[in-house]
Formats: structure tokens, C-alpha cells, sequence
């Protein structure tokens, strides 16, 4: 029976199979119809594969040797669908991108020294570059530390990422309206006002009072509001439209719902520990994928911190005195805080990422060969 190697990293609360560029199908369709066998996808439960049955857990990483020389290694990130027969790979995950620094040391694609590494990472299915620093000793990966971060047990070595170059990733523009605050009107629903974002991702923003919310509520109170649900869903898919992503209406119309935009629903900080302990400048609810996330997506904290640094938008409005006044802005979140900082200067219809750094952990879980 044909096998692949394979190694099963955590990168800050996400978790993903991580290939060797040289080692899978060079052929896109391919190297699709391979990562779908080794998660088990379509399957909600991904049974017969490596996948979680969650948008944090059904994650792939090809990793290889730089295509550019201003880059120490590439790294390819792909979202695998759980139901459906599908992986995008047309963004990255901030999260599992804290263990391609990792990966890439322990794996002898960059060699280390010192004691700590700063690797430059090339993206070369957005063009985009990520930086990462992380402690080494003897030219190894330290994941050993007492850096914790909320929504994973235990804690490890700091590892910082900055995403930076990504703003204005998907749609070229980090306002893609060139608007603060847009309005969606849905017949029977009513008007929403929303602050779209693209910044490693793209994010719309929606206060959780507009759609009848605390902005407490936890991630099954959500998903288990089938009426809230069908009034995200389309308030996503107009902001998909109104920002140009056809490839995800596209998506829609073939009764997936769309990955792009994840939608963040805000409210200002807010007391107990369903709010996110730690004095939480804002608090959110990110929803994406068909699912409200359980923790906060690293690409989601970017571009919060963007609409927080831009003045008129949504999340500048709710933000605490506190967060206005620091470079680190403090997201609650189903499973505590994430924090991130952001230094950012406007421009005519976009804002200039100068610094957006968000600090994870990760660790090697497994390696080993997967069976096709």
C-alpha cells in the first residue's frame, strides 16, 4: 500500500499536516484528490483520515525550499474542507503559520544558530511574506517555555509572527469597499452596517446589538440559532460581492458556503469570563467556514487590529480607552484573550501596515508515514 510522510505539528490553536514541497504531486488537481485521502475529507467526521471534523483542525502545510532569494523557505497553506471535496488555498493561516518556522529548522530546510531564529517566509500562492523569530539551541527548534497562550493547554517557547505584508492580501486594498462602514440590507432581515477588512484575510465586522446579541454568547449558543445563522450567511455573501470575490460566490452557488469573508461580530469589552479574561479591549465572535470559531483566528486578529488603528470603522468605535491608547490591542474570545500588535499609518483607502505581530507557540505532535 502506497504511503507518504507526513508530520502533525500544532501551530498556536491550530493544528495541521505538514508535507515536504518535493514529496507531493507537483500537479494541482493531483496534489488536491492526495490531501483529501490523507484527511479523510468529504466526511464530517474525517474518519478514515488524518482531519479533525474542525475548520481548526482540517489544515495543511507544504513546506520547501525558497523560490526566492530574499526568502529562507516557502510554505503553502491550504484550509481542507471537512464535507465537501475542497481545499483553499488562496490565503494562510496565522496560526499554523507559527510551526512553519519550526518545521522548516527541525526538517534541515534552514539552519539555525544562535539562539534565536529569524526566518523569512515566503508564500508564494498569495506572494506574500511572513516573519518569524523562535528560540533554537545546538541548531534545533526550543518548543519547551512558559508562554501561554488561551485555547491551548500547557504552555511553550514564544514564537512572534508578523504578518505585515499582508495587508491587502486577497483584494489589494486593506478597505476593499475603499469605505470605514458599509451597509447590507437584507430583505426581511433588516440594515446592517459593517467595516470590512483585508489583512491576511478578509473580515467583515458587524456589532453583536444589530443582530439582537450580548456578543457574549459561546460558539453552540451561536451556531444553534438557525435564523442568526441564515442572517450571517448573508450578510457574507454580500460582502463577498461587494468585494469582488467572485470565486466565492462561485463557491456559494454550489451550496458551500463560502470561506471568504469570515465575519467577526463585536462588542466593546464586557466583564466575566465569557468575555475573555485579561482586560480585553474588544470582544468577538468570529464565524467562518460553516462554524463559529472556539478561539480566534491569527489573520482575523490582524485585521482586527487594522479596523481598530483605522478611525470611523466599527471596531475603532467599541474599542476600550486602553486599547486606543497602546500598540497592543487585547481580542477576547471563546477561549480567552488574543493579543496583537499593531502599528499602522492611513492612506487614501487603505492603512499601511508598518507592524502586525501577533505571538504564538507550537510543537511537533507526530511523524510518520500516512497510508493512502
Amino acid at each position: 500500500m502506497k504511503t507518504l510522510r507526513c508530520v502533525i505539528m500544532r501551530g498556536g490553536t491550530s493544528k495541521g499536516v505538514f508535507f515536504h514541497e518535493n514529496e507531493v504531486p507537483q500537479d494541482p488537481g493531483e496534489r488536491q484528490k492526495l490531501i483529501l485521502r490523507v484527511f479523510g475529507s468529504p466526511d464530517r467526521r474525517q474518519v478514515d483520515g488524518l482531519g479533525g471534523a474542525d475548520i481548526l483542525t482540517s489544515k495543511v502545510a507544504i513546506v520547501g525550499p525558497p523560490s526566492r532569494k530574499d526568502a529562507d523557505v516557502d510554505y503553502v497553506f491550504g484550509q481542507v474542507g471537512i464535507a465537501e471535496p475542497e481545499i483553499d488555498f488562496s490565503t494562510v493561516c496565522g496560526n499554523l503559520s507559527a510551526a512553519v518556522g519550526p518545521f522548516a529548522i527541525d526538517e534541515g530546510l534552514v539552519r539555525a544558530r544562535g539562539a534565536v531564529a529569524r526566518i523569512k517566509i515566503f508564500c508564494p500562492n498569495v506572494g506574500r511574506y511572513l516573519i518569524s523569530e523562535m528560540q533554537v539551541a545546538d541548531g534545533k527548534f526550543v518548543p519547551e517555555g512558559d508562554y501561554r497562550i488561551d485555547g491551548v493547554p500547557g504552555t511553550g517557547s514564544r514564537i512572534s509572527l508578523d504578518l505585515a505584508d499582508t495587508a491587502g492580501l486577497i483584494t489589494g486594498r486593506t478597505l476593499p469597499t475603499g469605505n470605514t462602514r458599509d451597509v447590507v440590507k437584507l430583505r426581511n432581515a433588516g440594515d446592517f452596517e459593517v467595516t470590512v477588512v483585508d489583512a491576511g484575510n478578509v473580515a467583515a465586522f458587524v456589532r453583536a446589538t444589530d443582530l439582537g446579541l450580548d456578543g457574549t454568547e459561546s460558539p453552540a449558543e451561536i451556531d444553534g440559532n438557525k435564523k442568526l445563522i441564515d442572517t450571517i450567511e448573508r450578510i457574507r455573501m454580500a460582502v463577498a460581492g461587494m468585494t469582488g470575490l467572485t470565486r466565492e460566490l462561485d463557491s456559494w452557488k454550489r451550496g458551500v458556503s463560502p470561506l471568504l469573508p469570515i465575519l467577526a461580530i463585536v462588542r466593546g469589552p464586557a466583564p466575566g469570563p465569557a468575555a475573555g479574561a485579561g482586560g480585553a479591549d474588544i470582544v468577538a465572535r468570529m464565524y467562518g467556514g460553516g462554524m463559529t470559531h472556539k478561539t480566534y483566528a491569527v489573520t482575523g486578529a490582524i485585521c482586527t487590529g487594522v479596523a481598530a488603528r483605522t478611525g470611523g470603522t466599527i471596531v475603532s468605535e467599541l474599542l476600550s480607552p486602553k486599547g486606543k491608547m497602546q500598540d497592543t490591542i487585547i481580542i477576547g474570545h471563546p477561549s480567552g484573550v488574543i493579543p496583537v500588535e499593531v502599528t499602522a499609518g492611513s492612506g487614501p483607502g487603505r492603512t499601511r501596515l508598518e507592524r502586525a505581530v501577533v505571538y504564538r507557540t507550537a510543537r511537533r505532535i507526530l511523524d510518520g508515514r500516512v497510508y493512502l
